[in-house]
């Protein structure tokens, strides 16, 4: 494995240029198709994922929203579905510097997205402007995702 130069398969490598398009859009019709139905946010705030399409839709569109001057840095792959993409960005007077761990299902899909965030200052502010803007809403989605299964 080391010395070994590993890709992303062409289905996840398409599904990971759409996810360019939306950062840089932030148009959830873009982002729509590339997320599983039964994807899993894993959030840098809470100790459980959250489950399911919608709301993964609402956490990253809104957080699309509140980053500025995001940037990605580099991109690694650790084997043909998994891939984890070094970001900074600002929020508010915090600068923070992220990961987001990618994970991507056979037809390209992704079906896991976790993102970790430092400092925790920046990861704070996050938390409350996310909270503040779709606080009760997201709490109501994961109480229906947890009824139906």
């Amino acid at each position: 494995m080391i010395g070994q130069k590993l890709a992303l398969a062409p289905l996840p490598r398409a599904t990971l240029e759409g996810w360019h398009r939306f950062v840089a859009s932030p148009d959830a019709e873009i982002l729509r198709p590339l997320l599983s139905e039964h994807i899993l946010f894993r959030s840098p705030m809470l100790q459980s994922p959250i489950p399911g399409r919608a709301a993964t839709l609402l956490v990253l569109t809104t957080v699309a929203r509140i980053f500025e001057n995001f940037t990605y840095h580099r991109t690694f792959v650790a084997d043909s579905h998994d891939a984890a993409l070094e970001f900074s960005a600002n929020i508010g007077k915090w600068q923070l510097k992220g990961v987001d761990l990618i994970k991507f299902n056979e037809r390209g899909e992704m079906i896991e997205f976790e993102v970790m965030i430092r400092p925790i200052k920046a990861l704070q502010a996050l938390g409350e402007e996310m909270g503040n803007r779709i606080g009760p809403q997201l709490s109501i989605m994961k109480g229906a995702a947890a009824a139906e299964g």
